[in-house]
């Protein structure tokens, strides 16, 4: 997305521009895949709506079915079109704690003579540290799953995960898949999905670090793969007439702009074959592409790219980019749409031709843009952008005038070629990093997220109404915090081009910039704390390599800012809610808790010999409470803390504690709800405890589960028993009970 740094999610796939990329949960130790659940307490399960702001990477219109379609994301899951409420169905919830890695779709396929038939090939990363993939099958649209592990590992958010799809339901025979794989070759399934084998004859190499097969189509009987590896001089797309055989395909266009096969459509109506290609796979990374058509009747190849990259702009910038998206219209023989991708100095565009390529008309010329339903995709600008990252584009076959895209943060929908609008409710892609639940004021929540900065959630039903938080705007938040005896006063820091940190008075409504701030801060800006009145700021460096600085004190609302040489680097600020001289610390690298007196001036250890060795492990202090602290550390267990961090004792209760957070308290309680992402027995779930984690009560289910959710958790302090949940590309979940 608008991020000008690298963020947690963009580790190893992309630039500070990403659109959806997601943090490395660190999961070693016993905790186990979700079982059916144990009793607990019924509730009923929400997203707060931001509004897409992830990277779509795939669209798919089912060609049977009027107003049936399918969406994948990199890190979110997939979705289901529902016509009749034109919203988005989340259909991979249920993938919980241990199956994180499932999140990415890499591919998904339907079967045009089943229509209730649909695949999902899921796996983020293809690394030796994430799990294998799986394919998910099912005969009622995604409203209940057949799954299979795979052998092979995908990449759903690495380079190349706007290229495909890589899935494809043999129009011969509909119990025959095939799945194209980044270091596997191709894959053939007989059995519809149930096992898999790698297919005989085909011609790729598959390697270690490569593409492999960036996509898989249907041209009538004809099957065509697309290959990422070639240097763009050997063979890039191969194809077969039955099945057994492949050949590489003769007269292929070659060179630089045709080097990486991106995404192809067949027109029916012509026998044509278009493809999309680039000198990189994408979304980052592409200079250079082209737009090539093949008769399949006689196997002429025609070029029809609509412009050349590598032109100047006004402004006297490069026009470098790729191409991307590539869809017909299966109502008009040759009309299509193709788009460019990752062309920053001009913009991308949506390119159409009625001729079949010989001449195009750019729609972002002519495009008229309503976000009034998602105001954040200004920017803090005065409008959008037509969008960046285009690679998931389609054409509604039953609608020929009803085309959408995907960019880096939404879908964009058309129904009449000019008016645009994001097609994007109910599909939500946020990474989220920090929550807070304010005690008063019109907001229930204030959210920290990868890549749109903070917002300020004034109903939990529609988009925040002011986007993001402006002046500055950021892309992904790394600090928020609010002081706790002056709920009016909100910090937050992040990655930005104008500025790394800034305040509201007003609950976080409205925004100033930091007067000064530390020189580490644009290329380290971590997370940030407030003691109880707000008087006093304490700011910590980490940059996205993992060096640790110093922390930044200020006491003067960040005019000026003064060196804690006693704060452990890195370690993460937390004040103490109740008295303003006290900030604590957990050193992560020692197992030291380490306590200030004089409102962070100095530290002191405390504590010893707590678990070490994770910087993910967390340390939370009960609301309302002096000295009162609570420390997850994962399956080493919960602890707690009663004289400021002089001592902890172990909670029983619970073996493995991820993130913990405290909500008001329940009727007749003289503490507050306390609510944890961890384990009491042998699942890693939900749980709220009302007898200060005496007991527990497990509050989500086995379809609510969303992958890794370990990064931070609360209740609301005005309403028990409601509770926000961080997920890692499923955005803000919030639940009440039933």
């Amino acid at each position: 997305m608008h991020a000008s740094r690298l963020s947690r999610r963009a580790v190893l796939a992309g630039t500070a521009a990403a659109a959806a990329l997601t943090g490395l949960p660190s999961l070693a130790g016993p905790a186990s895949a979700a079982e059916p659940a144990a009793a607990g307490q019924a509730y009923r399960w929400r997203t707060a709506v931001m509004g897409g702001t992830g990277f779509i990477t795939g669209v798919l219109f089912h060609p049977s079915v009027r107003g049936l379609a399918y969406a994948r994301t990199d890190i979110g899951g997939a979705y289901r079109w529902d016509d009749r409420t034109a919203s988005w169905i989340p259909l991979t919830d249920h993938l919980g704690w241990d199956d994180w890695n499932l999140l990415g779709v890499e591919a998904m396929a339907v079967d045009p003579a089943y229509p209730n038939r649909l695949y999902l090939a899921l796996g983020t990363y293809s690394q030796s540290w994430a799990a294998n993939g799986a394919v998910l099958r099912s005969d009622d649209r995604g409203a209940t799953w057949t799954r299979t592990d795979l052998s092979v590992k995908l990449g759903a958010n690495e380079d190349g995960r706007g290229t495909g799809e890589r899935l494809l339901v043999d129009p011969r025979d509909s119990n025959v898949l095939w799945l194209g794989t980044r270091h596997d070759g191709l894959l053939k399934s007989a059995d519809r999905g149930a096992t898999w084998a790698a297919a005989t004859g085909f011609p790729g190499s598959p390697s270690a670090t490569g593409q492999g097969v960036t996509l898989l189509v249907a041209a009538g009987r004809t099957l065509y793969a697309g290959w990422g590896d070639s240097d763009g001089s050997t063979p890039n797309l191969f194809r077969t007439v039955d099945g057994r055989t492949w050949e590489a395909v003769p007269g292929r266009p070659s060179g630089t702009a045709a080097k990486v096969p991106i995404r192809a459509a067949y027109d029916r109506g012509t026998s044509h074959l278009y493809v999309t290609y680039a000198n990189a796979p994408g979304p980052n990374g592409q200079s250079d592409g082209s737009v090539h058509k093949l008769c399949t009747l006689n196997g002429k190849w025609t070029e029809v790219t609509p412009v050349k990259p590598g032109g100047t702009t006004a402004d006297g910038s490069a026009d470098t980019f790729g191409y991307g998206g590539v869809a017909v219209d299966a109502r008009r023989p040759g009309t299509l749409v193709v788009s460019t991708n990752n062309r920053w100095a001009a913009v991308d565009t949506v390119f159409r031709s009625t001729d079949g390529g010989r001449t195009w008309t750019s729609l972002k010329d002519t495009a008229v843009f309503d976000v009034s339903e998602t105001p954040y995709l200004k920017w803090g600008q005065d409008k959008p952008k037509f969008g960046w990252w285009i690679q998931a584009l389609a054409l509604d076959p039953y609608d020929s005038r009803h085309i959408v895209y995907g960019t880096g943060a939404t879908l964009y929908g058309t129904r009449d070629l000019r008016n645009w609008a994001p097609q994007i409710r109910g599909l939500e892609e946020t990474s989220v990093r920090q929550l807070i639940s304010p005690p008063v004021g019109e907001a229930h929540l204030i959210s920290g997220n990868g890549d749109i900065g903070v917002m300020y959630h004034e109903s939990l039903t529609a988009s925040p109404s002011r986007g993001m938080a402006s002046n500055p705007v950021f892309g992904s938040a790394t600090g928020l915090a609010q002081a706790a005896a002056k709920p009016a006063y909100v910090v937050r820091t992040g990655w930005g081009d104008n500025g790394n940190g800034a305040y509201s008075n007003d609950g976080g409504q409205t925004w100033a910039p930091f007067k000064a701030q530390p020189s580490l801060a644009k290329d380290a800006p971590g997370p940030i704390a407030t003691n109880a009145d707000g008087s006093v700021l304490l700011w910590v460096f980490v940059h996205g390599d993992g060096t640790k600085y110093p922390a930044y004190r200020s006491t003067d609302n960040g005019a000026t800012w003064s060196e804690v040489s006693s704060f452990p680097k890195g370690a993460t600020p937390v004040a103490d809610p109740a008295d303003p001289t006290l900030f604590y610390a957990y050193d992560t690298d020692t197992g030291t808790l380490l306590a200030s007196t004089d409102s962070g001036r100095t530290f002191t250890a405390r504590a010893t010999g707590l678990p070490s060795g994770d910087p993910q492990f967390e340390l939370v202090a009960a609301p309302g409470r002096v000295g009162d602290l609570w420390l997850s550390v994962k399956w080493n267990g919960l602890y707690r803390s009663t004289d400021g961090g002089a001592s902890f004792s172990k909670v029983d209760s619970c073996w493995a504690s991820y993130t913990l957070g405290f909500g008001k308290a329940a009727d007749g309680a003289d503490y507050p709800a306390v609510y944890m992402v961890g384990s009491t027995e042998t699942i890693t779930a939900v749980y709220r405890s009302d007898d200060g984690a005496k007991t527990w009560v497990r509050i989500n289910d086995d379809q609510h589960q969303w992958g890794w959710i370990g990064e931070t958790i609360t209740g609301d302090p005005r309403i028990h028993g409601r509770v926000y949940i961080a997920t890692n590309g499923r955005g803000v979940q919030y639940g009440e009970p039933a």
